[in-house]
């Protein structure tokens, strides 16, 4: 009875607020319905659908309005504690009703304050909104006591009621400054309904039996089970949770910082529930745009960041840093932790995730580039780069996908054809705003510092296959010779020699780490996967590439692949070294009619790589490899190969007693027998690959001090002399190459015979070796130039022999011509070695002139802005300078100054090349010109026989005139300065002439 009164009472009581027209007066009567006690569900009912009806959208907000919206939440939040178990759809209806209601009036507030700030209705109003977001707490602690319904209406209201909630929480957030009243209140408030909110669907999550929801997916007879339905629901609710807690979140990031709670909150909450189902909430939730989201929020607050840093010159705080990167590992800390769990997902993204980690990579060194912000770029390899290589690594050493898929990752990310950042551009036009990143440093563009952030990304990965599966390790194997494409790029390989990585310390405390050049770092980290790959699929993949990669023709390249040869041969098994050492020499036999003075072909880089193992290798080396080549009697080219190996540094001195004493005597004997047997054998009928090897033998030999002959011996002064006027009379210029040859190695001889300078017959070797490359037409032939550095060695061992000051002396004059002839050459390395040789001379030598060995236009007294201007005291400082960079003690690491100056003529040179490039483009010579006859596309055009036979009256002439000159010098005392004018003259007629002669003998 006393319930059915109550009853009566309460439609009475919610007829009377429904007709009541002053808000007053309806206030008034909420607050006499709170005080009723009613418990009956159909009672609770009944009130929250008025309730609901009693909230109207007032177009005009005042404190009447705001006080009777907050008692109607007031009303319904008292019967929220009770059983609402049959009202729930009610209760989450006027939740809805009353967010959307704030959420207009919101924006009409702010914009109102604007204009006539009134505190105490915005106060009010704030207030209200601060008792929805309790009253929407109290509703989901009220839907957690309760399992799941299937209620397809309830399913619907509260998915809508948490679209509304959350639009409500994200203008709030969005707008927080502008509210100065009970601002830190209501994010608070927010704070505890979105943990209330998640707490409500882990409940739901947790009442699922995932695996026999899973089971039943399977079954079509299963659809409409208990535990589907309760799944669904589950499902359907996460996914509304997780798309409005990602919305949030990315809300909460955009304010720099300052909301680091609610941001923690969102994206934790996001991570939890998709902990959930086992996989099943990958059909609903779009993992990928979760995992974009982070992605995104990570590369934004990185573009801000370099936008700041990019124009600061002074040093930025690694307090500062760590302020704008810790934000940012958090992010990618948890795209970590949903791409661990749903990798066929993350699959669909994986481009955007690599590029993410390359870019992080890129932006770090583009960091350690600019003087002021090093210590950022090691706080960026401190905090984020560990993090940054999970994401992929989350990908590569998943057990889910499938290894085609993992192959389809590392192609894209280390293929040369393709464009990474046009590719992942065009997946996400969000990328192309973080090109910013890469303005820190002005020293590279943004494709160039990609690259180098590839590599950087690839030494990571060979550095961690330890923790990587078989077939992620085979991957990386396959792309060991893409490695080699790219650092063959000029600013690349460049980077790879300057730039300085951080590296951990072993030994040293957690983070500690140094610095070493990434060249370093690049040879330890293949070396690691050379462990790590052994026994594995990946091997044969390995050892191809060493293989493949012995002639690489780039000089870094070609020096990694030898550290690695050395290394596998010092750690290696008997066994396979053995097997090196046997392929080794095939090789080389294979090789060996090649060249031998072309330092740059086969048979002299796998003579260079044999002479490097077998001088760094294991001791028994050197022996395996000189039995194994000069014992079997494989090749008949055995005397070039011989030769190859000694020119290239073959360590003698390391082999057994009987093979040093036999390898010496030989090369002693094959001299002599060739000096004995010279005039019988003719070099235009000797076989061209191995006349003169033996001299070259020696040649090599005595510069590597492993062979000496005796002090006594004259033969072969004597010998170079002979050969010097077999080049005077040579008949035709094949013969000619190969007396250059022999004079070239006979000079290299003589300069490590420092005895051979005191005897007599050293006169006549150097009045004729001015004879030859002063009198004669030196640069007709290419030999006689490819004799001067060992001409410039010979001239250094003068320092030994007597030399008079006085003009009346033969020996002094030529002496002097040729330092003069040697000091105007203007090739840079040329230049090095004179220079170097003429340093020896001045340091050793009994002459007190020294300034006549000096000529006015030496190259170096010659300004390097204009290569006009010519000073002798110029010349002394950079015979200063040099001498000076010759006895400096070699470091790893460059000084600026010194990379600045390597920079400067690396850019000298470059302009130099292409415009020498452009010439030789727009005024090259054509060589065929078949206009005539068609039939003979490639016939050339010949000059008629006068040009042939006028060419050759020029020759002739010329050499009179240098004869003839040559004797009015003798007859001629104190006539220097006007011969000298001459043969600069005749020096240009000779240019001339040689020009014409080689398109003579063209035709």
């Amino acid at each position: 009875m006393e319930s059915s009164k109550s009853g009566k009472g309460l439609l009475a009581l919610l007829q009377d607020i429904k007709s009541a027209e002053v808000v007053e007066n309806r206030v008034q009567l909420l607050q006499n319905l709170e005080e009723l006690g009613i418990d009956e569900k159909s009672e609770v009912n009944t009130i929250v659908e008025h309730l609901a009806m009693f909230w109207e959208d007032f177009t005009c907000l005042d404190i009447s309005q705001c006080t009777l919206n907050k008692t109607i939440l007031h009303v319904a939040a008292k019967y929220l504690d009770s059983d609402v178990s049959g009202n729930l759809v009610q209760f989450i209806a006027l939740g809805t009703k009353a967010n959307i209601w704030c959420r207009k009036h919101l924006k009409m507030t702010l914009m109102s304050l604007e204009d006539s700030p009134e505190e105490e209705h915005s106060s009010f109003f704030y207030q209200l909104v601060l008792d929805l977001l309790s009253y929407s707490t109290a509703s989901y602690t009220a839907l957690a006591r309760y399992p799941a319904s299937t209620s397809k209406k309830l399913v619907d209201n509260l998915e809508c009621f948490i679209s509304e909630q959350f639009a409500l929480m994200k203008d709030l957030v969005s707008e927080i400054k502008r509210i100065p009243l009970l601002g830190s209140e209501l994010l608070k408030a927010a704070q505890v309904a979105l943990d209330s909110m998640t707490r409500l669907c882990k409940v739901y999550c947790n009442g699922v039996n995932w695996d026999t929801y899973l089971g039943n997916a399977e079954k079509e007879n299963a659809k409409d089970c208990k535990e589907t339905e309760n799944g669904d629901f589950a499902i359907i609710v996460v996914d509304r949770a997780v798309e409005k807690l990602c919305e949030l979140g990315t809300v909460a990031a955009s304010d720099g910082g300052t909301l680091v709670s609610l941001l923690n909150m969102s994206w934790k909450g996001v991570v939890s529930l998709l902990q959930f189902g086992k996989g099943s909430l990958a059909a609903k939730v779009n993992i990928a745009g979760v995992i974009m989201n982070l992605i995104s929020l990570a590369s934004e607050s990185l573009k801000c960041a370099a936008e700041c840093w990019s124009s600061m010159e002074e040093n930025v705080s690694v307090i500062e840093a760590k302020r704008i990167f810790l934000p940012v590992k958090f992010y990618l800390i948890n795209a970590v932790r949903i791409i661990s769990q749903y990798q066929i997902q993350a699959f669909s993204v994986f481009k955007e995730i690599s590029h993410c980690v390359v870019k992080i990579l890129a932006f770090r060194i583009s960091l350690s580039m600019v003087d002021h912000l090093k210590s950022v770029s090691e706080v960026l390899a401190e905090i984020l780069e560990p993090t940054s290589l999970h994401l992929l690594n989350s990908l590569l050493n998943s057990s889910q996908l499938k290894q085609e898929n993992k192959f389809k990752i590392l192609d894209w990310l280390f293929n040369t054809e393709s464009d990474m950042t046009s590719q992942a551009e065009n997946n996400n036009s969000s990328f192309s705003s973080s090109d910013v990143i890469f303005s820190v440093s002005d020293s590279m563009n943004k494709e160039k510092m990609l690259s180098i952030g590839q590599v950087a990304l690839y030494l990571n990965l060979l550095m961690g296959s330890v923790d990587l599966e078989d077939d992620t390790k085979l991957g990386i194997a396959k792309r060991l010779d893409w490695l080699m494409d790219t650092i063959v790029d000029e600013d690349v390989y460049s980077s790879v020699l300057v730039l300085q990585v951080p590296t951990p310390l072993v030994s040293g405390r957690n983070g500690e780490s140094t610095h070493h050049p990434m060249f370093c770092a690049i040879l330890h980290a293949l070396k690691t996967f050379m462990i790590v790959a052994f026994s594995t699929p990946a091997w044969n993949e390995v050892e191809l590439f060493l293989i493949k990669n012995l002639f690489h023709p780039h000089f870094l390249c070609w020096e990694i692949i030898t550290e690695l040869w050395c290394f596998l041969t010092r750690h290696g098994e008997q066994d396979m070294v053995n097997d090196i050492v046997d392929k080794l020499c095939v090789v080389l036999l294979l090789t060996s009619q090649e060249p031998v003075l072309f330092c740059q072909n086969g048979l002299r880089k796998i003579a260079r790589l044999i002479s490097i193992l077998a001088t760094y290798g294991p001791e028994f080396m050197a022996d395996q490899f000189y039995s194994s080549i000069f014992e079997t009697g494989r090749s008949q080219y055995v005397l070039n190969v011989h030769v190859a190996l000694l020119m290239e540094g073959f360590p003698l001195n390391s082999l057994s007693e009987r093979n040093r004493s036999n390898a010496k005597e030989r090369i002693v004997t094959q001299y002599y027998n060739f000096l004995e047997s010279f005039e019988d054998n003719s070099p235009g009928g000797s076989d061209s690959l191995v006349y003169g090897t033996p001299i070259s033998a020696l040649c090599a030999a005595l510069k590597s001090l492993q062979v000496s002959l005796s002090d006594s011996d004259i033969k072969t002064l004597r010998f170079l002399v002979s050969i010097i006027c077999k080049c005077k009379t040579a008949s035709n210029s094949a013969i000619m190459d190969k007396y250059g040859t022999l004079l070239g190695e006979l000079l290299g001889i003589v300069s490590c015979m420092k005895h051979l300078y005191s005897s007599d017959e050293m006169e006549d070797v150097v009045l004729e070796l001015q004879n030859l490359f002063i009198s004669k037409s030196t640069a007709s032939h290419a030999k006689l130039f490819l004799c001067k550095p060992n001409l410039a060695h010979f001239m250094a061992g003068l320092a030994h022999m007597s030399l008079p000051d006085s003009d009346g002396s033969a020996k002094s004059s030529a002496a002097w011509k040729l330092y003069h002839m040697l000091l105007r050459e203007r090739h840079w390395a040329f230049i090095h070695i004179v220079i170097t040789a003429f340093g020896y001379f001045a340091a050793h030598t009994s002459c007190n002139q020294l300034w006549r060995f000096v000529p006015q236009d030496a190259a170096l007294s010659f300004d390097l802005e204009s290569g006009n201007a010519a000073d002798e005291e110029r010349f002394m400082s950079e015979l200063k300078a040099v001498l000076e960079k010759e006895m400096a003690c070699t470091t790893i690491q460059a000084s600026s100054d010194q990379l600045k100056i390597l920079a400067k003529e690396g850019q000298l040179l470059k302009e130099k090349f292409h415009k020498i490039i452009r010439h030789d483009s727009e005024y090259k010579l054509p060589d065929i010109m078949d206009i005539d006859d068609e039939k003979q596309p490639n016939k050339k055009r010949k000059f008629p026989d006068g040009i042939n036979k006028g060419v050759e009256l020029l020759q002739s002439g010329l050499q009179v005139m240098v004869d003839s000159l040559s004797q009015w010098q003798q007859n001629q005392h104190g006539s220097a300065e006007v011969h000298e004018k001459f043969l600069i003259h005749f020096s240009k007629l000779e240019e001339a002439i040689v020009l014409l002669t080689s398109l003579a003998d063209s035709s």
